[in-house]
């Protein structure tokens, strides 16, 4: 089933306890469109680059499936660079350098291949670009997945709690629906943000899982406990990539479905924490992914008597 992915195509330099990198590859749009097309090979992208961006990286995503009609590539700009520091728990972290360059000015324009997408996941982006690309659709896609983020919480509220209104599925880490609710207990955030607009919730909780919610339900599914964790960047990115891959991949967006996509998309996350930046996605094999999923239907199989 058609995906459209949407988000920034980008560089970072990363530091952890573990060791640092120089600029390499991330941006949203780059892990989630990686992480979906372990379930589906029809994704299209809309992101922006300058023409600073390697073109080995923008090969790698076509061979794994990914249209790049709705990629701009702007002559003679740069591309977007984020670099950040993270503390020795690997949940805290500083940004020491953003550089907008071509993100600053992007106009998003969405293919007409792409305008009857099935499937749509908006990426962390200012909140007025994500409902641009809503407004595109030819007829509304069968699920609207978002992501956003505390900063558009801070500068952009009235926005975002209008594409808030528009979308299906919204994915915010624990802090941020605190933050978005203004309550404290995550159950009650829930209910909060669910007359929002979005029929279901996932709240991210790192290496603690991940909670899906709507009305009358809830889920969790927890975090694989890894031997070696080298970088965090992007771990939830791959989340909604292989959550939302999935759902096209099956057809369906029950809620049921939806506890089977929380966990293959904890996977792809477990999956990126183990290298810096997307390197990790890169190459798995579907022998790779249907293990990795299995050590999470281990992790929580048990029988119980209350006999």
């Amino acid at each position: 089933m058609s995906l459209l992915v949407v988000g920034t195509v980008a560089f970072d330099a990363i530091e952890t306890p573990f060791g640092k990198t120089d600029k390499i590859v991330g941006g949203a749009a780059s892990y989630i469109s990686l992480a979906a097309s372990y379930f589906t090979r029809d994704i299209d992208l809309v992101s922006v680059i300058g023409d600073d961006f390697p073109e080995s990286f923008l090969n790698t995503l076509k061979k794994e499936g990914v249209k790049l009609d709705g990629l701009q590539i702007k002559k003679g700009e740069k591309s977007f660079f984020w670099s950040g520091k993270y503390h020795n728990d690997l949940n805290n972290r500083d940004t020491l350098e953003t550089q907008l360059n071509v993100l600053e000015h992007f106009d998003p324009i969405v293919p007409e291949s792409a305008k009857n997408c099935e499937f749509l996941m908006l990426g962390n982006l200012v909140p007025m670009v994500q409902q641009k690309v809503i407004t595109q659709m030819k007829k509304r896609p069968k699920l609207i997945v978002l992501d956003t983020m505390n900063f558009w919480m801070d500068i952009a509220l009235d926005d975002l709690k209008k594409t808030i209104a528009m979308i299906d599925v919204l994915t915010i880490n624990d802090s941020e629906a605190r933050q978005l609710s203004g309550e404290y207990s995550l159950v009650k955030a829930a209910q909060k943000i669910l007359t929002m607009g979005p029929s279901v919730l996932v709240i991210k909780k790192g290496e603690h899982g991940a909670l899906l919610f709507n009305k009358e339900e809830v889920f969790f599914a927890p975090a694989l406990p890894l031997e070696e964790v080298f970088d965090p960047t992007g771990a939830g990115d791959s989340f909604a990539g292989g959550f939302i891959g999935y759902l096209a991949k099956t057809k369906d967006i029950s809620f049921e479905n939806m506890k089977r996509a929380i966990i293959f998309g904890s996977a792809m996350a477990s999956f990126t924490v183990e290298r810096f930046g997307t390197e990790r996605l890169i190459g798995l094999s579907q022998k790779d992914v249907d293990e990795r999923v299995q050590e999470f239907i281990d992790l929580v199989q048990f029988d119980i008597s209350l006999v």
